[in-house]
């Protein structure tokens, strides 16, 4: 094969667009199948979220899940990537993050590389055609959004994970995705997702996102869990921790985030903090041991020293007696 044949890659990609891109029968039917799937991989979920999660996999929606930091919005793309079961394909946000680091990047060098072989075999006479063919799919480098659509490795989930961190023209890149499942590449065409992938937004709402991306999604706002839900979490995740001492643990922290402190502790602290308790022996809550992990549970000094001393012991005893 010629220089200039390999390199000739793109109209398999340009082909027209599927109007409707064919969709997998591998969906729960039913919010309570639904809800049941999310719990064999360990996410206990209300109605509410269930319902939501359902309608955004069998309205083939993206699901846009905006909540404070550890309650859980994470973790419900990994738990469906597992369970449905579809490869994860991740997009973490931040501050300066750009079209080259999240959907494509043309590998600059193995273009050179293909102009100078076509150089030295005398292939270069058509520039045009030499032109179409360094930018062919083969040297297209796959950044997470990209990766999303390709049918490499099956359907995907694609997470794209604290949007609220990214800049905010970042998110009109992700229009055409979210609408459509495209993205268009100026100098090789529209690529097109031949099943959909299951897209997840999470924010933590450290500034607002555009209604432009909020229109395409389903919307669900991920709360802390009750106490009873979040035993249930605890039973799940951390099942190595005694009855009492988690009764203990859930309503010590359901009381703490009725406080005035700059960061509550979501149900990932929770489960570190009942998991620690439980390495230490502990059989049930005392003053003594709260004060000395504190660190596990706040992550700021400010509310461990807010905390730390009577107050902790004033929830401990409300704690017992709840739980009681």
């Amino acid at each position: 094969m010629s220089a200039s044949d390999r390199l000739s890659g793109s109209e398999a990609v340009n082909r027209p667009p599927q109007d409707h891109p064919a969709r997998v029968p591998d969906l729960p039917a039913s919010v309570e199948e639904t809800q049941k799937l999310l719990a064999r991989g360990g996410y206990v979920a209300d109605k509410a979220l269930a319902t939501t999660v359902h309608l955004a996999l069998r309205m083939g929606r993206p699901l846009f899940l905006e909540g404070e930091p550890g309650t859980g919005k994470t973790e419900i793309a990994k738990v469906l990537a597992k369970e449905l079961p579809r490869r994860l394909v991740r997009l973490q946000c931040y501050d300066g993050l750009d079209l080259s680091a999240a959907a494509y990047e043309w590998n600059h060098a193995r273009q050179l590389m293909a102009i100078r072989l076509a150089e030295a075999t005398g292939e270069a006479q058509d520039r045009a055609a030499l032109e179409r063919g360094i930018y062919a799919r083969e040297f297209l480098q796959e950044r997470p959004l990209l990766k999303a659509l390709s049918p490499e490795g099956g359907p995907a989930v694609l997470l794209i994970d604290e949007l609220d961190r990214a800049d905010e023209p970042f998110e009109a890149f992700l229009l055409e995705i979210l609408a459509d499942f495209q993205l268009s590449v100026p100098e090789l065409g529209t690529i097109r997702a031949e099943v959909p992938p299951v897209v997840i937004i999470t924010s933590n709402r450290t500034r607002e996102v555009h209604d432009a991306i909020r229109r395409r999604c389903l919307y669900h706002w991920v709360d802390y869990p009750d106490a009873a839900r979040e035993r249930a979490i605890l039973r799940i995740r951390a099942p190595e921790v005694k009855e009492r001492l988690s009764a203990q643990v859930v309503a010590f922290v359901q009381k703490l985030r009725g406080g005035d402190y700059f960061k509550l502790p979501g149900v990932a602290e929770t489960i570190d903090w009942a998991a620690a308790l439980a390495a230490l022996d502990a059989e049930e809550l005392e003053p003594a041991a709260v004060d000395e992990t504190l660190g596990v549970l706040l992550k700021y000094q400010d509310d461990i020293a807010k905390l730390r001393g009577a107050e902790a012991a004033r929830l401990v005893a409300e704690a017992k007696q709840a739980a009681a």
